[in-house]
């Protein structure tokens, strides 16, 4: 059985950027890795109404912080940069990439996209992997979601302390997901706030690991 190439598109949160996420690779050392192409894109710059304006790397607007389940969504902005997340998989995909070894994993405003994104995009992808995110959208988004969509399974980590993006946040995402009929992985870290442990990371790679195909 030959590897066949697999794809991980890294999202980052609010006011970050690509290549500050890159070292993330590094720590994928299994084999399993070794044809996996890694993409770190940095958002554009625009202001951010919950830090009074001010202008930074955004993948969309955040009215408030902290987030809390029932914040109030930029939804606009949202469908703009799912857009260039999924020309981003069209092109893996025409490149030869099999979907399902396509991974979209993102942390804070770049996990709230990564949901976004894996669930509005037509076909059944490896899966999404959110850190500490919310979902972003209203329920009429939420209709536009096809059944091949509902197949790509979801692993959802959030710190039990996050002051910013609220834990209630990560467990009403979890349940919308399990309540749409789409697989979710909840894993609560206890003492951990508003950041990516190592832990989490590890984690993350025998997740998607176990959800790799080889090609024959």
């Amino acid at each position: 059985m030959a590897r066949s190439r697999s794809f991980v598109l890294w999202l980052h949160g609010l006011g970050d950027s690509g290549p500050a996420n890159e070292p993330i690779k590094s720590l994928f050392t299994s084999t399993e890795f070794s044809n996996a192409k890694w993409s770190f894109p940095s958002a554009p710059s625009a202001p951010v109404t919950c830090n009074y304006g001010h202008v930074m790397p955004s993948w969309f607007d955040i009215h408030q912080i902290p987030v809390k389940p029932n914040s109030p969504s930029d939804e606009n902005g949202l469908l703009k940069a799912v857009k260039n997340v999924h020309a981003t998989i069209d092109k893996e995909i025409d490149a030869g990439t099999n979907p399902n070894n396509i991974f979209i994993c993102g942390f804070s405003q770049g996990g709230a996209l990564t949901l976004a994104s894996v669930l509005l995009y037509p076909k059944t992808l490896g899966g999404g992997a959110v850190f500490s995110g919310w979902v972003p959208f209203s329920s009429s988004i939420a209709e536009q979601i096809t059944p091949e969509a509902k197949q790509t399974p979801t692993l959802w980590s959030h710190g039990m302390v996050d002051g910013t993006v609220l834990f209630e946040a990560g467990q009403a995402g979890s349940s919308f997901l399990e309540k749409i009929g789409v697989h979710c992985e909840f894993k609560p870290y206890p003492g951990l706030g508003h950041s990516i442990s190592n832990e989490e990371l590890r984690y993350l790679e025998s997740w998607i690991k176990a959800r790799l195909q080889s090609s024959s």
